[in-house]
């Protein structure tokens, strides 16, 4: 499971919107705002700012404020976008201006879908008092090995509690991280909630008496399993540098993709053979993918002899809409790479696309190649800056090996 998104600046192109034509006025300020799943609401903050277009709404999970779109009138539902996920907040504002009702869509590829009840009360926190204990902090606050029911491989549980009893924390996994994750824990029972535009996660468990942790996972509106932990400041991941390989004997000769005018590129054409390159294998959809792409945009901008080539897989099978997606993508982030479009986000179309590796295991994959156009490196996944030191040392790792990129001969 990917997830993954340190979001930058917003929709600030077209016509100023109109105001709500509902005859309320909402109100700036923090708002708190909740998502039904069938586990329990899923809570988390919006900030509505005034700015010049209006007000525009920033969603909050903890210490991650992610800029969303300008207000919208929509008859009498106002909407705000979340973009690069073609995803949107839909409400009804009460007469007051100081509620919303509504549902959060998102176009999953076949136009937009609702998926979730959504509701928001203007004034108050983003998250339910907790009931602190001074004994909370040293309970959960550390690293756990995760095992989720269904899943082959361990996780690691980062959480950390504040005196509060406010928590917050995320998983790793081999193919990235859950991103910002916030709550509350008690003492015996935690309850952790994210919402990015993309995903929709809620964690529920208790500590039992032998200090594990055990409970239950709901993504979206449809998806749950359980699981539990064991506290183990020991507990390690495989390396993401191993876990991906290079196919004896292919090359990126033959490999071509089409630009998003729909004209055919060689990958040997975008990846010279005198110069270093990253291919990059992403997902417009994919949070981890979008951590990434803010990390890859920063290396080029300090690296501009570097490179790269990103290949898109996207949801659906819609190439018009892929095009639509990576076009939004591309100005969202600021990149200034060329992109190609790889086809729809399979995981098994993608590894048939390109026999150059042993399969694709995840969104994003990253390929080093040196001057020779000789992969050095493929990295699986991504850990973004929720994880903290590991996002850190990932830095460091890929810019140490474009680095050695640079200056091989």
């Amino acid at each position: 499971m990917t997830v993954m998104c340190a979001l930058g600046a917003l929709i600030g192109c077209g016509p100023t919107p109109e105001p709500p034509a509902t005859g309320s006025s909402l109100a700036p300020g923090s708002w708190r705002a909740t998502l039904a799943s069938p586990g329990g609401a899923i809570t988390f903050g919006l900030d509505l700012e005034e700015s010049e277009e209006g007000l525009r709404a920033v969603l909050v999970n903890g210490s991650e404020r992610q800029p969303a779109g300008v207000l919208e009138a929509a008859g009498e539902q106002i909407r705000f976008k979340i973009p690069p996920y073609r995803s949107a907040l839909v409400a009804t504002p009460d007469p007051d201006g100081r509620g919303l009702t509504g549902y959060w869509e998102r176009d999953v590829g076949e136009g937009p879908v609702p998926l979730m009840p959504f509701a928001a009360v203007a004034g108050t926190d983003a998250r339910p008092p907790a009931r602190p204990d001074p004994a909370a902090q040293e309970a959960l606050s550390g690293r756990w090995r995760v095992r989720f029911e269904g899943d082959g491989e361990d996780a690691i549980g980062l959480f950390e509690v504040a005196p509060t009893g406010r928590a917050s924390g995320t998983f790793l996994t081999t193919l990235g991280d859950y991103r910002y994750l916030n709550g509350w824990f008690d003492g015996e029972a935690l309850r952790l909630a994210c919402f990015d535009g993309a995903h929709a996660f809620l964690f529920e468990a208790r500590l039992g008496v032998g200090g594990n942790l055990s409970g239950d996972f709901w993504s979206r509106d449809s998806f749950h399993t359980t699981w539990t932990a064991t506290r183990d400041e020991t507990a390690r991941l495989p390396d993401d540098f191993a876990l991906t390989r290079w196919t004896e004997g292919e090359d990126l000769d033959g490999l071509g993709f089409p630009d998003l005018n729909g004209e055919p590129r060689a990958l040997s054409e975008l990846l010279p053979a005198d110069s270093p390159g990253l291919l990059v294998i992403f997902g417009t959809w994919c949070p981890n993918c979008n951590d990434l792409t803010e990390t890859l945009v920063e290396l080029q901008r300090r690296h501009p002899s570097l490179h790269i080539v990103g290949l898109a897989f996207e949801l659906g099978a819609d190439p018009a809409k892929h095009r639509e997606a990576v076009r939004g993508y591309i100005a969202h982030h600021g990149i200034t790479y060329p992109v190609l479009l790889g086809g729809s986000a399979s995981k098994a179309l993608a590894s048939e696309a390109l026999p150059i590796l042993d399969r694709v295991r995840a969104y994003p994959t990253t390929v080093f190649l040196a001057k020779d156009r000789r992969p050095t490196a493929v990295h699986t996944g991504f850990s973004g800056p929720a994880t903290g030191q590991r996002y850190e040392a990932l830095v460091e790792r890929f810019e140490s090996e474009i680095e050695s990129l640079i200056g091989s001969r």
